[in-house]
C-alpha cells in the first residue's frame, strides 16, 4: 500500500502520501485496439448515433443541489471516499478516507482527514494554504488565491492536492460538472441512501459515469458512485456525504493551526515535478494514483 513504501520515498513524496492518500488523477490510458472486422458494403456507411440524451428532470435535481449548496455561506459535512486500486497481485484492493469538512465562502477550507494510513490536514484561510500529516510533523505551506475555486485549483496543479468531493463546494457546482456533461437521466427513487428519500440520477461528466443520489426533500448530495470509462480496469469510486450543516456558525480560528504551522516545513510542489497533472476533469470522486501493493 501507499502509506507502507513511505520509508522508500523521497521526503516530499512521503508527505504527500501520509497527508492522507491525496487524490491524484492517474496517468491516461488508452483501451486495447479492437480488432476491425470485415464490413459489407451494406455495413460500410452506418448511421450516425442519436445525440446523447441530457433529460430535464435529471438537470433539475442536479440544478436545485447546485443552487442549495452554492446559496450557503459557511458549511459543514463529512465525506467518506471508498476506492479502488490494484494490487500487486492483480486484484483490486479498497481503501477509505474520511474528510471532516468546514469551510466559509469565498475563500476558507479546513479539511481534517483519516485514512487507510496516516491522516492529514488541510488549512486555506484566504491568504496561506497549509498541508500538513501530523505523525511525521511535517507542513507544506503556499501563498494561496482569494478564493475557494481558485485554491483548490492551485493546490491541484501546483501540489497534487484533490479532494474528491472539491466540485460540491465551488461557488458554482452545476457549472462545474455541466460544462463536461455528456448524459443525464434520472433512475427513480431510494429509500435506503442517507436515512432519506432520494432522488438518482446519472450522468457522465468529462468520461466519467457517476450515479448520484440526491436528497429528495432537502436537494442534499448523499452518494455518488463513479467509474472512468477510460480506465480499462473500471475501478470504482463511492463518496458517501453526511452531517450536511448549512449556515452554521464557524468560528474565526477554524481555517489556521499553530500546530501545523510550526512544524517542520517542506517545500508545497508537486511529488513528481517531471509529470504535472493532468487538466482536472470536472467531477467528484476522482480515482487515486495507482497503488502497488
Amino acid at each position: 500500500m501507499m502509506f507502507m513504501m513511505i520509508g522508500n520515498m523521497c521526503r516530499w513524496c512521503a508527505l504527500l502520501l501520509v497527508l492522507g492518500a491525496l487524490l491524484v488523477t492517474p496517468n491516461a490510458q488508452s483501451k486495447p485496439a479492437k480488432k476491425k472486422a470485415k464490413t459489407t458494403a451494406a455495413e460500410a456507411s452506418p448511421a450516425p448515433e442519436a445525440a446523447p440524451s441530457l433529460e430535464p428532470k435529471a438537470l433539475d435535481i442536479l440544478k436545485a443541489a447546485s443552487s442549495r449548496l452554492a446559496a450557503a455561506r459557511t458549511m459543514k459535512f463529512n465525506a467518506v471516499h471508498f476506492y479502488e486500486s490494484p494490487s500487486r497481485q492483480g486484484h483490486p484492493l479498497a481503501f477509505t478516507t474520511k474528510s471532516e469538512v468546514t469551510l466559509q465562502k469565498p475563500d476558507k477550507l479546513r479539511v481534517i482527514m483519516s485514512a487507510d494510513g496516516p491522516a492529514s490536514e488541510f488549512y486555506y484561510d484566504g491568504k496561506k494554504m497549509m498541508a500538513y500529516a501530523p505523525a511525521e510533523n511535517l507542513v507544506a505551506v503556499a501563498d494561496a488565491p482569494p478564493t475557494i475555486d481558485a485554491a483548490l485549483e492551485q493546490a491541484y496543479h501546483s501540489a497534487a492536492i484533490y479532494f474528491p468531493f472539491d466540485d460540491w463546494i465551488v461557488a458554482d457546482p452545476y457549472k462545474e460538472m455541466s460544462e463536461g456533461m455528456k448524459l443525464a437521466y434520472y433512475i427513480g427513487q431510494s429509500k435506503v441512501v442517507g436515512g432519506t428519500t432520494t432522488d438518482m440520477v446519472a450522468y457522465i461528466d468529462h468520461g466519467v459515469f457517476i450515479q448520484a443520489w440526491i436528497g429528495a426533500d432537502d436537494k442534499l448530495p448523499r452518494l455518488l458512485h463513479a467509474i472512468y470509462l477510460d480506465d480499462p480496469e473500471r475501478l470504482r469510486h463511492t463518496l458517501i456525504l453526511s452531517d450536511w450543516q448549512l449556515d452554521p456558525t464557524v468560528p474565526a480560528d477554524s481555517f489556521t493551526s499553530a500546530k501545523a504551522a510550526s512544524a517542520n516545513p517542506m517545500p508545497f510542489a508537486h511529488p513528481h515535478p517531471e509529470t504535472s497533472p493532468e487538466p482536472k476533469p470536472s467531477e467528484k470522486p476522482k480515482p487515486t494514483k495507482k497503488q502497488q501493493n
